[in-house]
C-alpha cells in the first residue's frame, strides 16, 4: 500500500514538473507576441534622435512619438528625445550609423528632407545603411509671406521671382530638403531659372520663422504645421499649399493649392523612423511591432488629427521598399532642378 502510494507521489510530482515546464514555455512564447515583436522591448531607455534643431518638423515628430509611446502605456521605461542638428540631418544620420550601430534602443526620425540632404551635401552615409522601421506621416508644404507683404497671392510672388530673382529671399529648411525642392519646382513651373533663386537654408523651423518675422526673408516654405501658429495669429499669410487639395493652413480657411494658383507642382513632405544598422532580425521585429502598436493606438490617431498630418503608414519591408524608391525619385528631381551639385 505504501509502495503504491510512493509510486503515485512520484508520478504526480513528475506531472506537476512537466506542466510547469509547459506553462513556462508557453509564457515565453507569448512574450514574443503574435506579431513577431518582443513584449520586453524596450528593456532600457529608448532614445529618439531628432536630426535637426528644436522647433522643426523632425523635432515635433520625435517629441510626439515620445508622448505617444508614454501616454499609451506601450513603453514603461523612459523615452528621451535629443537633437543633432546640421546638414539636412546627415550629421545625425552619420552618428546613428557610426556610433549607434547594433543598438535597438537608438531610433532616429527621418524623411524626404534627409534624402535631399544626402545628395546635396555629398554625405558619406545614406539611408541604405540604416534599418528602416516605418514611414509615419505625410504633410503638405505651405508658402508663406509676412502679413504686411505686398504679395497677396502666389502668382504675384512668382512673377516677381521670375523678373527679379535677386530681390526675393526664400527661406526654409536645410539645403536640398523638401522646402528647397519645392522652391526649385515652383521656379521651374513659373518659367524661371531654379538656380537663380536666392534660398537661405536654416537648421530648424524656429530659425526660419524668426528670419521671416524680422524681414530677412521675403517668403518662407515649410510644412503646414510649422507655420500654423503664425498664420493663426495673423503674423504671416499663407499663399498656397502643395498637396492635391487645399487645407486649413492655420486661419480656419482653406488655402489654395499651388496647382490652383496655376503651377503644375505637387509635393508632400513625409517623415518616418529608422533604427541603426547591425540590429538582428528579432530586434528589428520588436521595434517594428512597437511602432505598429503605436500607430494603431487612439493616442496616435488623435495626434494625426490635432497636427493635421496625413496618415502615411508603411512598416517593415514596405517601408524599406518605399525608402529605396524615394531615394531614386528625389535624386532625379534634384538633378532636374540643378540642386544635386
Amino acid at each position: 500500500m505504501s509502495h503504491t502510494f510512493g509510486r503515485r507521489r512520484v508520478l504526480t510530482r513528475g506531472l506537476a514538473l512537466a506542466c510547469a515546464s509547459l506553462l513556462a514555455a508557453t509564457a515565453s512564447a507569448c512574450g514574443k507576441g503574435g506579431d513577431g515583436g518582443d513584449s520586453s522591448y524596450p528593456s532600457d531607455t529608448l532614445q529618439i534622435m531628432a536630426p535637426a534643431a528644436a522647433g522643426g518638423g523632425w523635432d515635433l515628430t520625435a517629441r510626439t512619438l515620445q508622448q505617444g509611446l508614454t501616454d499609451s502605456g506601450l513603453v514603461k521605461s523612459a523615452v528621451e528625445v535629443y537633437n543633432v542638428e546640421g546638414a539636412a540631418g546627415t550629421l545625425g544620420l552619420a552618428q546613428l550609423v557610426t556610433k549607434n550601430e547594433g543598438d535597438p534602443h537608438q531610433l532616429m526620425v527621418t524623411g524626404l528632407v534627409m534624402i535631399g540632404g544626402v545628395v546635396t551635401n555629398k554625405s558619406p552615409v545614406n539611408l541604405t545603411q540604416v534599418t528602416p522601421i516605418a514611414t509615419l506621416t505625410a504633410e503638405q508644404e505651405v508658402v508663406v509671406v509676412p502679413a504686411d507683404s505686398p504679395y497677396e497671392n502666389l502668382q504675384q510672388l512668382m512673377d516677381a521671382a521670375k523678373a527679379t530673382p535677386d530681390a526675393i529671399n526664400w527661406g526654409g529648411g536645410s539645403a536640398g530638403g523638401t522646402d528647397q525642392i519645392l522652391v526649385g519646382l515652383l521656379a521651374k513651373a513659373a518659367g524661371a531659372d531654379p538656380r537663380a533663386m536666392k534660398y537661405l537654408p536654416y537648421s530648424g523651423g524656429g530659425e526660419s520663422k524668426a528670419a521671416l518675422l524680422s524681414g530677412d526673408l521675403t517668403a518662407a516654405v515649410s510644412s503646414v504645421s510649422e507655420y500654423a501658429d503664425l498664420v493663426a495669429a495673423g503674423k504671416v499669410r499663407a499663399l498656397a499649399v502643395s498637396g492635391a487639395t487645399g487645407v486649413d493652413a492655420g486661419d480656419g480657411k482653406t488655402a489654395p493649392t499651388i496647382k490652383e494658383a496655376g503651377y503644375d507642382v505637387e509635393l508632400m513632405n513625409w517623415r518616418g523612423i529608422v533604427a541603426p544598422p547591425g540590429i538582428d532580425d528579432d530586434e528589428r521585429e520588436a521595434v517594428i511591432a512597437l511602432i505598429d502598436k503605436l500607430h494603431a493606438s487612439t493616442q496616435w490617431q488623435a495626434t494625426l488629427a490635432d497636427q493635421g498630418w496625413s496618415d502615411f503608414y508603411k512598416s517593415g519591408d514596405d517601408a524599406t521598399a518605399y525608402f529605396a524608391s524615394e531615394t531614386e525619385r528625389i535624386t532625379g528631381v534634384l538633378n532636374d532642378i540643378g540642386l544635386a551639385g
